[in-house]
């Protein structure tokens, strides 16, 4: 602005535009001194209070009040027009906007107006919604941008507010000015008012997956009324309704954008009820692995009746995965004492699973997180941007710590600068032995005692046994308790029970794994617990007929112990024990 001259430009005042009014009455040739023109009394008063200070304001008015006045226009000349007070109001109602659409002032009131009530401000949305009323702004375009920020301003904190301004819309059609401009300021209040969410923007990231990359829809997705026989299309997909709460873990985005996040879930109002099991859905959503729902990835070139049988009850019998993971997560971490302050080393095989917990319970502290693979790392990423109380931790990968110098420095270096109070290894049978191995030789210098080494794994054997869910029903009578005792007996002698094959994704058993802890940490000392807990599983009769199948190891082993008569008891128990499907899960805690 150095070379410029600043001009401010101030309101006229009513003599001024009185002056202005009477010229573009009187001008011949640029106004409409060609027309006898007179006004009812305080018509030509309100046109110039309306106009608030702008002479193009006024102009415009005039023009839309006079032209209107005569159809059609032009009249002849010498004609007598008369201009009435309600003409005078319908023309500013009826104008394309008072001040200028291509103009600052339009704009910038308009950006005031919604800034205000995006900014929850009822006074100064108020305020600028009656400068705008007041000036003669179009009702329809203040509900339209009304209805948008309803959706992107508000959203989902208040999912009411789009249906709120909505109606107001439509009682504004139906009454019209002036009594309209109570629905006006009743939407205009609302919003302002109401919780914030953009949330919904997150459509745009979607979007942009979609325009970078066409992946192909997964099979189970696809519509299973063409194709099913030929191709399995719709093969595996689980019916939500079926499950409790009428939710079930299953990947509903293309292989190639598993792991992506969209939609982060806002924590005020409607959303923010939701936000937390949003989360915990998701997470265990992406820690489910592909052994613990037996999904079946290749296409199937070959269809037959027994073998989609065989698919619906594997699937089935999987589906409370989530819940069984769930169950695991908090039944370990309510054993850990784990305050807010502790700094945390953690080894997750559950691509962040485990990790976005301990995290929850120490939002102060800092965490060093060993994950399997580099997506893992990548979707923990993801899920650690949906919690914003906790601080980012430092994550690295098995193959990084047993291949970058680097890596294995920065962890001794978390280790003996921040001393964390655990290190804990999650699921232990799933870690490869290399790196339990640099995990347990950092015991060696414990001495100073800055943290304690923890671990944790389902007892595969006792949490795979039937007999241990029925016998922990109630009201069973005497023939039913001697059923389940001799059934406990027989899992007992088997050594297992009919889902231990569903673990069978672990890296080394239980024992292989404590016999080299103990060969490793010179001064072993450890404390062993066992943590009882249970999750919701319920067992359908095809799941049951699988499980009996003479074909298999446990099916051959039931058969030969017991009779029909016995079986049909065991179907008995079962409906008894889907009324509330209580599946116990006893889990291996250690501490060294």
């Amino acid at each position: 602005l150095s070379r410029s001259r600043v001009f401010v430009l101030k309101q006229l005042t009513k003599e001024d535009l009185f002056k202005i009014a009477r010229q573009a009455l009187e001008d011949k040739e640029r106004g409409y001194g060609l027309y006898n023109i007179g006004f009812e009394d305080g018509a030509l008063e309100h046109i110039i209070e309306t106009a608030d200070g702008d002479a193009r304001s006024l102009l415009n008015a005039l023009e839309l009040a006079i032209e209107t006045s005569s159809s059609p226009w032009p009249p002849q000349k010498g004609s007598n027009l008369f201009i009435s007070m309600k003409d005078a109001e319908e023309s500013i109602q009826r104008r394309a906007v008072l001040y200028d659409k291509d103009g600052d002032y339009h704009f910038d009131t308009i950006s005031a107006f919604i800034k205000s009530v995006r900014g929850s401000d009822p006074d100064a949305s108020l305020y600028w919604l009656a400068r705008m009323i007041y000036a003669g702004e179009d009702p329809d375009f203040i509900l339209r941008r009304l209805l948008i920020l309803a959706c992107e301003d508000i959203g989902l904190a208040d999912p009411q507010a789009i249906t709120v301004v909505n109606s107001c819309a439509q009682a504004f059609d139906r009454v019209g000015l002036p009594e309209g401009q109570l629905h006006l300021v009743h939407a205009t209040l609302y919003c302002a008012l109401a919780p914030k969410s953009n949330s919904i923007l997150c459509y745009f990231d979607a979007l942009e997956a979609v325009q970078s990359e066409q992946a192909e829809v997964p099979d189970h997705l696809k519509d299973s009324n063409r194709d099913k026989e030929a191709f399995g299309h719709g093969e595996g997909y689980q019916y939500p309704h079926a499950y409790r709460e009428h939710w079930v873990a299953q990947q509903y985005l293309p292989p190639s954008l598993m792991g992506r996040l969209f939609y982060i879930p806002g924590s005020l109002g409607f959303e923010g009820s939701k936000r937390r099991d949003v989360l915990i859905r998701r997470e265990a959503q992406l820690a489910i692995q592909p052994e613990d729902i037996r999904q079946i990835e290749d296409v199937n070139l070959v269809w037959s009746r027994k073998g989609e049988s065989r698919l619906h009850w594997r699937i089935r019998s999987e589906s409370s995965a989530t819940e069984r993971l769930l169950a695991i997560r908090t039944a370990a971490f309510n054993a850990l004492p784990l305050k807010p302050i502790d700094n945390i080393i953690i080894v997750d095989p559950r691509s962040g699973f485990y990790t976005m917990e301990a995290l929850r319970r120490t939002r102060e502290g800092k965490a060093f997180v060993l994950l399997n693979n580099k997506e893992a790392r990548l979707e923990l990423e993801n899920l650690s941007k949906t919690e914003e109380e906790i601080i980012q931790p430092e994550v690295a990968i098995y193959e990084e710590l047993t291949t970058s110098s680097a890596v294995s420095a920065a962890l001794k270096c978390f280790l003996s600068e921040l001393k964390p109070s655990f290190v804990i290894l999650c699921e232990f049978c799933r870690v490869p032995i290399a790196i339990y191995e640099i995990l347990a030789g950092l015991t060696e210098c414990k001495e100073n005692e800055s943290f304690r080494l923890t671990a944790f794994d389902v007892d595969i054997e006792a949490s795979s046994r039937l007999s241990s869910a029925l016998i922990a029903m109630e009201n069973l009578n005497d023939k039913e308790k001697e059923f389940c005792s001799h059934f406990l007996a027989f899992e007992n002698e088997l050594g297992h029970g009919p889902t231990f094959t569903n673990f069978d994704s672990k890296i080394c058993s239980t024992k292989e794994w404590f016999d080299k802890m103990k060969s490793t940490i010179s001064a072993f000392d450890v404390q062993k617990t066992m943590l009882k807990t249970s999750y919701s599983r319920p067992i359908d009769e095809k799941q049951l007929e699988a499980w009996l199948d003479a074909s298999t190891f446990y099916g051959s082993n039931f058969r030969k112990a017991f009779s029909e008569s016995e079986t049909e008891m065991l179907k008995t128990l079962i409906e008894k024990f889907n009324r509330n499907p209580q599946w116990p899960l006893n889990i291996l805690f250690f501490e060294f």
